[in-house]
């Protein structure tokens, strides 16, 4: 993805067909087949932006060019091929879309929801039943060696990544044919109709240069895509990689040249020259980095106590840096702590209920949070499409299709979190908690949780941050009082996602983002296909067939009530699984930044923030 903020968001069919239709008026003159070229393609209404637009309405089109973003990680790298489960790839690659080295089909915007603007790809088409989409490519697109992108390029990214991407395998499963139809033209072939999402997400794919993957090194050896590689490979996009240094750091240089700099969706930005990424070993080195300057110019603040009390340091004092708050409408989430329900001590419901009971949000966002976070009770917290209350009248028909599969709860209680604000309500709730794990087998002997065969209930929480302790204790500490044997286990990053890609955890912790408009990705997330396939996102491990039957409903809705309803019935099943521990969250996005930058009058509505957007100001 370009930032980590790309992320995606119309009555029936034939109010889908008549929006299709309003975005067809701003397109190209009808071809044969009689169906629009399409500049622009939105899940949500007409795309913001018509045919022939200059740039966005939020950037400053004459923003400079030049000077440095130094921005900091934590840990380590040892690869610069993202589309494998081996490795670590390096700041700046991504494992999902092109990252800063990689242009895609299509540019997902930063101002709209499920919206996606030609990039690669210079237009889009696709019938009304949404059986198949084409692209056409823009032919000045080329790769940073002046190769021009190909047809053949596009066909060869997407097999290969089918192939050996777990998360693209998933995120196109229903896509069996890519074939070349016309000159510059590449066309997509669905399973079935009605996936009216997969022709934009069609559009999410990365292209890769099938020419330099397929040839040699300077040393004569073949390259192979499936492996993870140090070498620097050929980009598209409007930055290249320019030095590495294997594990501590990575600078990437602007392309003057790149292909793309006057396509609408990137005027006015990619504005710095160069960006630096430098590795630290744990984000209290980074803090302390952000506070001297120099290495860090800016970040994005997610603790709230030390954006209530910390920033008094020097530089802020001066005014060298400067805080700044935007709303975020662009994603839904669940944020939590996943059950993994492959270990046989959480596949009972009533004992992962259990561990619900003994959360306490409340002292947690009072004592550590200065009541800054809003507490999760949806997969879809944030956004329209998270369920509250009873089902609708939408909502139960959906939900009928699977009773007797799903919890009964789902239909006749609303889904409610515990709350601890009196001390006794905290005694009820633990209480509450025990008589759920006796009714699953488990009882408090010798103040141990214990089984009939003498097992105690032990729970590893797993995480590569060490500042994690200060927010899982308080839960341990709870758990401990139902006689759960928990405990938290720091390890290194390499570590960390070598066991989460092989499910060896009782628990992480995670954030699981939503767009306005979900569907295939939810497979990945949710579905039994997913539950083993290494390095997917279904981290709590959910078999489930009602949610299976769900997920294929949401992918195949047919407008956007539709999508509504099913979603938030999928919401309900999931929610009533206890899968997971819902934390909390917030829909403000806190950063501070060096006073080095030029900022657009605004940022972009929808996304937040768009540091791409931004320059550094030149010297007087």
């Amino acid at each position: 993805m370009k930032t980590a903020l790309r992320v995606m968001l119309v009555a029936g069919l034939s109010l889908y067909t008549s929006l299709a239709s309003a975005q067809d008026k701003a397109q190209d003159k009808v071809p044969e087949n009689g169906l629009q070229w399409r500049h622009a393609n939105s899940l949500t209404g007409v795309p913001k932006y018509p045919a022939g637009f200059k740039h966005y309405d939020y950037v400053n089109p004459d923003a400079p060019k030049g000077g440095m973003l130094n921005q900091v990680t934590v840990g380590t790298f040892d690869s610069l091929n993202p589309y494998v489960v081996q490795g670590v790839a390096a700041a700046g690659l991504a494992n999902f879309g092109g990252g800063m080295l990689y242009d895609t089909l299509m540019d997902q915007s930063m101002d709209q929801s499920s919206t996606t603007y030609g990039m690669i790809a210079e237009a889009m088409q696709f019938p009304d039943d949404f059986s198949w989409v084409k692209f056409r490519l823009n032919p000045k697109a080329a790769w940073h060696d002046k190769t021009p992108i190909s047809v053949e390029d596009v066909i060869w990214s997407f097999e290969t990544l089918k192939k050996q991407s777990p998360l693209y395998n998933r995120y196109y499963s229903d896509v069996v044919k890519a074939e070349k139809t016309g000159n510059n033209e590449v066309t997509f072939t669905f399973d079935k109709a009605g996936n009216r999402e997969l022709p934009n997400i069609m559009g999410d794919l990365v292209v890769l240069p099938k020419h330099w993957w397929e040839g040699k090194d300077k040393n004569g050896k073949q390259r192979d895509i499936s492996r993870p590689t140090l070498e620097t490979p050929l980009g598209s996009s409007a930055y290249k990689i320019a030095s590495v240094n294997a594990g501590k750091s990575i600078i990437w240089q602007r392309v003057d040249d790149y292909w793309g700099k006057d396509q609408p969706t990137q005027v006015g930005r990619n504005n710095f020259d160069q960006v630096k990424y430098e590795y630290f070993l744990n984000n209290d080195a980074t803090w302390e980095a952000f506070k001297k300057g120099g290495v860090y110019d800016y970040r994005q603040e997610n603790i709230a106590q030390r954006w209530q009390e910390q920033y008094n340091f020097p530089a802020f004092e001066r005014g060298d840096v400067i805080k700044a708050s935007f709303p975020m409408h662009a994603a839904g989430r669940m944020q939590g702590a996943f059950l993994n329900t492959r270990k046989a001590k959480l596949q009972d419901v009533r004992v992962r209920e259990a561990l619900n009971w003994v959360f306490d949000f409340e002292s947690m966002n009072r004592m550590l949070f200065f009541n800054q976070y809003k507490r999760i009770e949806s997969y879809f917290a944030g956004i329209d499409l998270a369920s509250s209350g009873l089902p609708s009248e939408a909502e139960l028909k959906i939900l009928e299709t699977v009773r007797g599969e799903i919890p009964e709860a789902v239909f006749t209680k609303p889904y409610k979190l515990p709350v601890f604000d009196t001390p006794q309500a905290t005694r009820t709730n633990i209480r509450h908690a025990l008589d759920l794990l006796a009714q699953a087998g488990w009882v408090v002997k010798d103040g141990k949780l214990t089984n009939n065969k003498g097992e105690v209930f032990t729970l590893e929480f797993l995480t590569n941050n060490p500042n994690d302790e200060r927010v899982v204790s308080p839960f341990i500490n709870n758990l401990r009082r139902v006689g759960i044997n928990a405990s938290l286990r720091v390890v290194d990053d390499a570590q960390y996602q070598a066991r989460v890609n092989d499910f060896d955890y009782d628990v992480i912790t995670s954030v699981v983002a939503q767009s306005q408009s979900p569907g295939n990705e939810q497979r990945e997330m949710w579905s039994s296909q997913s539950a083993d396939l290494k390095g997917s996102k279904n981290y709590a491990g959910i078999k489930n067939p009602a949610v299976d039957k769900l997920i294929d409903r949401v992918v195949y809705a047919k407008d956007y009530d539709e999508l509504v309803a099913t979603t938030r019935a999928l919401d309900r099943v999931l929610l009533w699984n206890y899968y997971t521990v819902p934390q909390w969250y917030s829909d403000t996005i806190n950063i501070a930044y060096w006073n080095k930058f030029g900022l657009p009058d605004k940022q972009p509505d929808y996304a937040g923030i768009d540091p791409f957007s931004w320059w550094v100001k030149p010297k007087p």
